[in-house]
């Protein structure tokens, strides 16, 4: 029994040495077949295609993030830029156009009388201020006066003979440029009783007239606060 069991063994080991050697040679046989090597080259350029789409799929995400960011930053940017040119236009400091009214004042030509006080047949600021204020009260959105954009800081004064805006002396004809509603504008100073009918009881002439496009200057002077500084909240 034991020269037999060395028998099968060995038959064992012969059978496997030639399986092995079948193999190798059917290996050696495929790697030089051409056909087998260009299924292997496919085989690999498969691979290799297919990372290189796995790359560029993660490239695509990549770009994709940040065209986001970039989108998200530029929404930023075009609400920070809308309040600002809205900041500016409320602050007086952006020339601005649309419709609205051209007031012209000039000083009476009616001869006074004797005993009349010359002084109530001119034109002062008190007059320039209560037009503007009638048009502001009207809706006017941004208002000049020959040429002199009215701002918070705006002073209208009498300097003498003449008078003096944003510290820039002007005499009449006065023009006073209102951008608004143009029916509103011109209603609120030929109200009954307004403005224009009191200066006209002294033959000041007050001519308001329609425009479709305006234009308003840009303010010029100094903007910069010295004592004044925004409140902190909390303090």
């Amino acid at each position: 029994m034991r020269r037999g069991s060395q028998v099968a063994v060995a038959l064992v080991c012969v059978i496997l040495g030639m399986m092995v050697s079948l193999q190798f040679k059917v290996q050696q046989a495929m790697s030089s077949n051409p056909a087998f090597q260009r299924s292997e080259e496919l085989a690999r350029r498969l691979r290799d295609a297919e990372k290189e789409r796995a790359d560029l799929q993660q490239e695509v995400a990549d770009l994709r993030g940040k065209l986001a960011e970039m989108a998200e930053g530029k929404n930023v940017i075009a609400t920070l830029t809308d309040q600002l040119q809205a900041a500016q236009m409320m602050a007086g400091l952006t020339a601005l156009e649309g419709p609205g009214v051209t007031v012209v004042m000039d000083d009476s030509k009616r001869p006074s009388l004797p005993g009349d006080d010359p002084n109530a047949f001119i034109i002062h600021d008190d007059d320039i201020l209560s037009v503007v204020n009638e048009l502001r009260a009207a809706g006017a959105e941004a208002l000049s006066i020959n040429g002199q954009r009215v701002i918070s800081k705006t002073e209208i004064r009498c300097v003498g003979p003449t008078i003096s805006v944003n510290g820039v002396r002007i005499a009449p004809p006065i023009t006073i440029t209102a951008i608004g509603d143009p029916q509103t504008l011109e209603a609120g100073l030929k109200t009954r009783g307004g403005i224009v009918d009191n200066l006209g009881l002294w033959g000041i002439e007050v001519t308001v007239k329609r425009g479709e496009r305006l234009e308003v200057p840009a303010f010029g002077g100094s903007t910069i606060f010295r004592y004044a500084q925004a409140q902190k909240k909390g303090g």
